[in-house]
């Protein structure tokens, strides 16, 4: 007959020594042990804020013009008076204002009894915006002092200045050339015409309001043919 016992395996007795396996928990323990006090929160980071920028410092003042004193300025103003409006130095530089009611009897005192027999130039400057727009500006230089000063006279849009040619004869061309340039006519000029541009050119281009490409288009159609010089 079959052992009926060997079909039937026996409870296996579990072993006192064997502890049960713990099953994984869905969730992580915490690590902190129960009733234990919460960590404290750290404290945010404050990212200190960038420093101001240093102010520019202040620019340095510029030079100015100081008095120029000296014999020769004393003896023209005690003779014309307030028609010497100015006389300042600025760089090394001296120079007078002189109305222009007087300023032909200042240059021909300057050139007949303060030696100064070289005309070095004359020419202008223009500010639109002054109620005397234009400036001429003569500049002598003294051989016997080995000197150099600048005389201006301010005048309106419609003022003529004095020619200087009776004294120096080189102001003929020079002052040709601001007449061309500027359109300030001086009276007494022998010969006051245009010496660099055409005589029937319109126009004056050294003016601060003229354009820098601007044309005499009327003159440029008719004598070269074609419409513009540019």
């Amino acid at each position: 007959m079959p052992d009926e016992t060997k079909g039937n395996i026996p409870p296996v007795s579990p072993d006192k020594d064997q502890q049960p396996v713990a099953q994984p928990s869905a969730t992580a323990p915490s690590s902190a042990s129960p009733g234990a006090p919460a960590p404290a929160a750290k404290p945010p980071v404050t990212v200190p804020p960038k420093p101001a920028a240093p102010l520019p410092s202040p620019k340095p003042a510029g030079p100015t013009p100081v008095p120029w004193e000296s014999e020769m300025v004393s003896r023209l103003k005690q003779r014309f008076g307030s028609g010497i409006r100015d006389a300042s130095t600025y760089l090394g530089q001296s120079y007078m204002v002189v109305d222009r009611s007087v300023v032909y009897d200042v240059l021909q005192e300057l050139h007949d009894e303060e030696e100064f027999n070289y005309l070095v130039d004359c020419t202008a400057t223009h500010y639109p915006q002054r109620p005397q727009p234009f400036e001429v500006i003569w500049i002598l230089y003294s051989f016997a002092r080995n000197q150099r000063i600048r005389v201006k006279t301010l005048l309106a849009e419609a003022e003529a200045a004095p020619s200087a040619v009776p004294l120096w004869s080189t102001a003929n061309w020079l002052e040709r050339e601001v007449f061309d340039m500027f359109g300030i006519r001086f009276d007494g000029h022998p010969d006051l015409r245009r010496i660099l541009l055409p005589e029937d050119w319109k126009g004056f281009p050294l003016r601060k309001d003229h354009s820098i490409i601007q044309q005499d288009q009327e003159w440029v159609q008719i004598n070269l043919g074609i419409e513009s010089g540019q």
